[in-house]
């Protein structure tokens, strides 16, 4: 039988070391089902009929022997490095398609995964795939490989894959192989329905198990393929190599040319459809505008608040942070750093109160887990690579997310306004946290964000939010120019963190939990909207802690109100809450359109002209 040359290595003392398959070789690596025609045409009906997309499994795929040898190769040679950013937590081997680079040296110490890469981007395991999943050629030269581990609190957020010329994504599984993986390890592969091409369902509609020695793998289809890797509960290790197959490129069978070009533009444009696609965000980040009657109170001078004013806001601010002295030094402060971080801002007796109560619901109710399962006043923020949380936002609710509802909401139904007075609460924390919503719309708090900003409100979107153990984050955004185009071109944001948990910082001061609300600066080249192939242009790249392009970071607290100017340059998330956390993360989110009161006397300069 001829042989195939698959690679060869030189040595340290250019001694020629070759290593070759042949095609025995290659089909004794595998388990010999995957060869039987009966089989793979089984596995290419099950695909077709699959749900929510083409996808499918293998158990047993390679041979034990050898999978069993690559796993010892992996533990004891391959050093992993964590890496953290907004969508995922995960340690991470370098990529493995330089394998056959490495000198005999260090390639000796790993002869079965050299093995296995060789089977995976063979011509007869690419030829079953393409079969199978009916995706056409696939590349034997471009790999694109690399082995995962997710220990506890390792996850990976919903996303579809589409980057660059990936036709096939595929994950195989290498968890201990004399143990079962069990569900309430964690650790699933969850699969995701779309609503429409390019906005995933809520809620995942297919999860698999992961065991020893099953592969699971589906094409890669713009606005379609969304998937996420459930968090990893238990302290335990989900081992698993993880690739993709690439569209043949040139002198490869099935090149296609302009073919890798299409795919690209295609990835383009489904980034731009995304964003013609936001009228399935919700909340939408929209600020509604301060009508003139309210405006001309901000712009009006002023250097303090009334008697009326300052009496409604000690319902709620405690008083220390309603003295003259207090607020000069609170805005110098502010005017100097641009953020300050209020200790204690409500009043005591509120804050005590509405503590227990929180505590209360978390502890004697049933967190809801489903997007069905939440009910009014709270909605679920959407989509989910995007964002994902509870909210109430003082409107009526949404029904379900199909096509002609979101239609009518956005389109042909009355387009409300907020008002948290007509809000039905369900419970005390319900009417506490309404309370609070509707203090940041009052005129009385506005005033009170002037004296300590010198900043004049002309528009604001309040959220009361909820962000679930094991379920809640928002993904790296940032602002839209042309969100603030008639104003200063920043946004004044708010955060009123009421997380009970952490009464007690060591419960979150660590960030192993998450539940952080973090931001930092763009990469120079992303702020340009200029991306290398394998970057996403949603996920901001790991950072040394003592990184400059890091702004600040803010643990899960107890009452504790945080201003801040963010300006479009800024990028801003809340990472993903662990299952572990010790409760959810609450709080109360402002957002609101600013302006100084310089701007309005150029306007007056200008009008007179």
């Amino acid at each position: 039988m001829t042989k195939r040359k698959v690679d060869s290595v030189e040595n340290t003392d250019s001694k020629k070391q070759s290593i070759e398959f042949t095609k025995e070789d290659i089909v004794s690596f595998f388990n010999s089902q995957i060869w039987d025609s009966k089989f793979q045409d089984d596995l290419k009906q099950s695909i077709e009929a699959s749900q929510p997309y083409r996808w499918g499994t293998v158990t047993q795929l390679i041979d034990d022997t050898l999978l069993r040898q690559v796993r010892k190769e992996v533990l004891s040679e391959i050093a992993f490095t964590q890496k953290e950013t907004d969508i995922y937590k995960v340690y991470q081997s370098g990529d493995l398609a330089n394998l056959s680079g490495l000198d005999w040296n260090d390639l000796s110490r790993l002869p079965s995964l050299f093995k296995l890469r060789a089977g995976i981007y063979s011509q007869e395991f690419r030829d079953v795939i393409s079969k199978v999943t009916g995706c056409g050629k696939l590349s034997g030269v471009k790999t694109d490989i690399s082995i995962n581990t997710y220990t506890k609190g390792c996850h990976l957020l919903t996303h579809d894959d589409v980057i660059g010329s990936r036709r096939v994504s595929f994950i195989l599984y290498l968890p201990d192989p004399d143990r079962t993986w069990k569900e309430s390890y964690g650790g699933g592969l969850r699969l995701y329905p779309a609503v429409i091409p390019n906005v995933p369902h809520t809620d995942y509609s297919q999860k698999l198990i992961p065991q020893f020695n099953q592969i699971a793998f589906f094409t890669v289809q713009p606005g379609l393929s969304f998937h996420d890797v459930e968090e990893v509960r238990e302290d335990k290790q989900r081992l698993s190599i993880q690739g993709w197959f690439h569209i043949p490129q040139e002198g490869e069978d099935g090149f296609i040319p302009g073919e890798q070009e299409e795919t690209e533009a295609r990835s383009t444009l489904q980034q731009l459809q995304s964003k013609e696609l936001q009228e399935y965000d919700f909340p939408k980040s929209e600020r509604d505008r301060v009508v003139p009657s309210e405006l001309n109170i901000y712009q009006s001078p002023f250097k303090s608040l009334s008697e009326a004013e300052t009496e409604y806001l000690r319902k709620f601010i405690n008083p220390l942070y309603l003295t003259d002295d207090v607020i000069t030094k609170l805005n110098k402060s502010f005017i100097d750093e641009s953020i300050i971080e209020i200790q204690n801002v409500l009043v005591d007796e509120y804050a005590n109160v509405l503590r227990d109560q929180i505590r209360d619901l978390e502890l004697n109710s049933v967190t809801p887990q489903k997007s069905t399962d939440i009910e009014a006043p709270w909605k679920c923020a959407v989509p989910p690579h995007k964002q994902r949380f509870m909210y109430i936002d003082g409107k009526s609710p949404i029904g379900e997310m199909t096509e002609s509802n979101i239609n009518y909401v956005t389109k042909v139904g009355p387009q409300e306004l907020p008002n948290f007075a007509l809000i039905e609460a369900k419970n005390d924390v319900d009417v506490k946290l309404i309370e609070l919503a509707s203090l940041f719309k009052s005129v009385a708090f506005k005033k009170w964000l002037k004296l300590l900003t010198d900043l004049v409100v002309t528009a604001d979107q309040v959220l009361v939010r909820r962000f679930r153990p094991g379920h809640d984050f928002i993904l790296a955004t940032t602002i839209d120019k042309s969100e603030t185009a008639d104003e200063e071109n920043v946004l004044l944001e708010a955060t009123l963190n009421l997380t009970p948990s952490a009464v007690n910082p060591k419960n979150w001061e660590s960030g192993e939990f998450g539940g952080y609300e973090l931001c930092m600066l763009l990469a120079g080249d992303e702020s340009d909207g200029e991306f290398e192939e394998d970057d996403d242009p949603a996920v901001y790249k790991a950072n040394d802690p003592n990184d400059d392009s890091i702004l600040f970071t803010s643990q899960c607290k107890w009452n504790v109100l945080t201003l801040y100017l963010r300006d479009p340059s800024v990028l801003k998330f809340i990472k993903y809450v662990s299952i572990n956390a010790k409760g959810s993360r609450w709080d109360i989110s402002g957002q609101w359109n600013v302006k100084t009161e310089n701007d309005d006397e150029e306007e007056e300069q200008e009008d007179s002209k």
